[in-house]
């Protein structure tokens, strides 16, 4: 099956003249090319989300294509064809005026969510339109994934929203993701505030010094919490302060996925890529099953000791074909402040993720663990 994503794609397939068969063109304005489609042989086509003129609409049905209508009055585009980036999402915003946040496009759908009734919208429309948005994130987030040839090394770290700029654990977060995109792997996380920007934070930071780190950091602990008015500023002016370059958006790349479940929890700005859902569940659980690298655990409360069972779950039944490490940083709050590893341990005893299980304090050890397990994949 072949996609169809950009007019340029578009334009170069009807000059090979090539059948479409077996081809899908998604999210094009295709008014302007009747002419050439009522040449073309369209049968098998799939044309989603795409702008038709009458004549070539009728051509279109009548070779047998299937053709997909355009959702009209939604703030989202459900047949998008790439993931979404800090730009698009925040495009209009004003560090200068944080209020001006309502005006971005991350505000304004999560306002159409709340108005639409939140995860039960009564419009069945509504509901179609939001799974076809998920399920072409996810299409897109699987060719980011696999790269060009060479799927990517994807290790994830969790932890809690409410881990606050300017403590320790979050810049020990920051530092260990920076070290892991430095030693080639792709750093992901559920793209919100707390442990998730700091993981973002750190992949952005991959190609600079200590020092620089620490600039950022001292600048991000300005606006703490993500209910403070000037988190957002606060990370763009860090952004400003810190670009990168074309070279280092390869480099220093990392994959937010948020959801606008939790809309109130803006996504960060230091993923360079972000993959947001409405459903939260389709979200949680593609989060982990990507994560074939392996899991860090950051301190966290109820929505990351849920993520730990699930991803328990993954590895004791073996559900997505590998079996990959659940490390568990801090080790005095894992074993008494959130004592979940003790009883992890002892549900994995005779399973081969056993093997794979970790509770540390080492930065040092986590990079070497994950290192190994990479070798051993190979």
């Amino acid at each position: 099956m072949t996609e169809i994503e950009t007019l340029e794609a578009f334009e170069q397939h009807l000059r090979s003249g090539a059948s479409f068969c077996n081809v899908v063109i998604q999210g094009l304005d295709l008014r302007g090319f009747s002419r050439e489609l009522a040449s073309a042989a369209l049968a098998g086509a799939a044309f989603m989300g795409c702008q038709l003129e009458q004549e070539a609409l009728q051509v279109a049905l009548s070779h047998g294509a299937l053709v997909f209508p355009p959702f009209l009055g939604l703030p989202y585009q459900p047949y998008r064809s790439q993931l979404y980036t800090p730009e698009e999402l925040y495009a209009g915003f004003e560090p200068a005026r944080p209020e001006s946040y309502a005006g971005t496009l991350d505000a304004r759908v999560y306002a159409h969510w709340e108005a639409q009734g939140r995860a039960n919208p009564p419009s069945i429309l509504e509901t179609l339109g939001q799974r076809l948005h998920d399920h072409a994130v996810t299409d897109a987030m699987e060719e980011l994934l696999a790269g060009e040839g060479k799927p990517r090394k994807v290790v994830a770290i969790m932890g809690g929203h409410s881990m606050l700029r300017g403590q320790p654990d979050y810049r020990t977060v920051a530092v260990l993701a920076r070290e892991l995109t430095r030693r080639g792997f792709f750093m992901v996380s559920g793209g919100g505030p707390g442990a998730m920007e700091a993981t973002h934070v750190g992949a952005w930071f991959a190609r600079r010094s200590e020092e620089e780190l620490d600039a950022a950091l001292a600048i991000l602990a300005r606006a703490p919490s993500y209910k403070d008015r000037e988190w957002l500023s606060r990370a763009f002016e860090v952004r400003a302060a810190f670009p990168l370059t074309a070279e280092e958006r390869l480099a220093c790349a990392s994959l937010g996925i948020p959801t606008w479940h939790y809309g109130h929890e803006p996504p960060n700005a230091f993923a360079t890529h972000i993959a947001k859902y409405f459903a939260n569940s389709v979200r949680e659980e593609g989060l982990l099953t990507i994560a074939r690298g392996g899991i860090i655990y950051s301190p966290g409360s109820a929505g990351t000791i849920q993520e730990i069972f699930q991803d328990a779950c993954q590895n004791h039944y073996n559900t997505v074909g590998v079996v990959s490490p659940m490390i568990f940083l801090g080790r005095e709050f894992w074993t008494r402040t959130r004592p979940i590893y003790p009883l992890l341990e002892q549900l994995a005893r005779g399973q081969e993720y056993a093997r794979y299980l970790r509770i540390t304090d080492s930065l040092e050890e986590i990079v070497q663990a994950l290192e190994a397990y990479d070798r051993e994949q190979r």
